[in-house]
């Protein structure tokens, strides 16, 4: 198949930047399996390999998108990595990252990235991002931190990962966007992007990931989980389904998430990572959305998503 990958980023992103590398492993996954892939992006997108077409002022991805004018020759899928402003001629999916406000639902055409992210916006229809796996550092010798890698937004439990932290006396690193006020057992490392943010993954005995929203699929935690380093989290949105019994362990509580801190060497690192490459690949997701692609294709609709278990290569 021509598929085209629309999207409003300039590529590679710069930076962290968990939905624009998704997209990328997405249109580099597609291409290893032989199909055709166009991608379509922000001035200076350019991907070694690919196929990319620069849209301008005069071309603008909104409020209209006319994928015709840019990219020659027959289309048989465009996906929009975001929702498209007007509604093209040819067969087109988008793929939903975040969550729609109260009441907003999925339309015919939207692939969500979990379960539990289709189900609250009332379709089925879902892939799982994947992680370019041989881009993370599988390290089975931990260091001696606990890691908190995400927005320092209430949200994403950074205040519940810190107060663990104190209460137990453990050294946790916080990666993130702002320096908030700490303790001594919690140490602010900034935000951090390329090597040093693969080595604080590898080396780190666990990803603290407490959320207190519904994350639609995070792709620090299939990072943690390509290093071998297990997961703590909370039983909100995705998370369930990412972090599997195998990946780390999920809590509804400070105590429950200490009594899994507790636990931490009884997961093996070997198998963390066994985790990440049965089922969060970016060639397992590639293969899903040419799934979702070829049921569009032949029946007008999209099939149901798959559970990681189903997806086991």
């Amino acid at each position: 198949m021509h598929i085209v990958q629309a999207v409003h980023w300039r590529l590679p992103v710069a930076g962290y930047g968990g939905a624009q590398r998704a997209a990328m492993w997405l249109a580099q996954g597609l291409a290893e399996l032989g199909h055709d892939v166009t991608v379509v992006g922000a001035p200076g997108t350019a991907l070694p390999g690919l196929k990319c077409v620069s849209y301008g002022a005069e071309q603008p991805y909104a409020p209209a998108f006319d994928v015709r004018r840019l990219v020659s020759g027959p289309i048989d899928v465009l996906h929009f990595h975001g929702p498209p402003r007007s509604t093209p001629t040819i067969p087109y999916v988008w793929t939903l990252q975040g969550n729609m406000g109260p009441g907003g639902r999925a339309d015919a055409h939207t692939i969500c990235v979990s379960e539990n992210h289709a189900q609250r916006h009332g379709t089925h229809s879902f892939v799982h991002n994947g992680v370019r796996l041989e881009e993370y550092r599988y390290e089975p010798r931990k260091g001696d931190y606990d890691l908190f890698m995400a927005r320092l937004h209430s949200v994403k439990g950074w205040r519940t990962a810190a107060a663990i932290a104190r209460r137990c006396k453990l050294k946790l690193l916080l990666a993130g966007g702002w320096r908030p006020s700490l303790s001594r057992y919690v140490r602010f490392v900034g935000e951090v992007s390329g090597d040093r943010k693969l080595d604080l993954l590898a080396a780190a005995r666990c990803l603290w990931m407490p959320v207190a929203w519904d994350d639609p699929c995070p792709v620090n935690v299939l990072e943690a989980m390509a290093c071998g380093t297990p997961v703590i989290g909370t039983p909100r949105g995705s998370l369930p389904e990412l972090i599997g019994h195998d990946g780390g362990g999920i809590g509804a509580t400070e105590d429950e998430l200490i009594a899994l801190r507790q636990r931490l060497a009884q997961w093996d690192p070997a198998a963390v990572r066994k985790r990440a490459e049965r089922f969060f690949s970016h060639l397992r997701m590639a293969r899903d959305y040419v799934r979702m692609y070829e049921g569009l294709l032949t029946s007008g609709t999209l099939p149901a998503g798959r559970r990681p278990e189903a997806n086991a290569e």
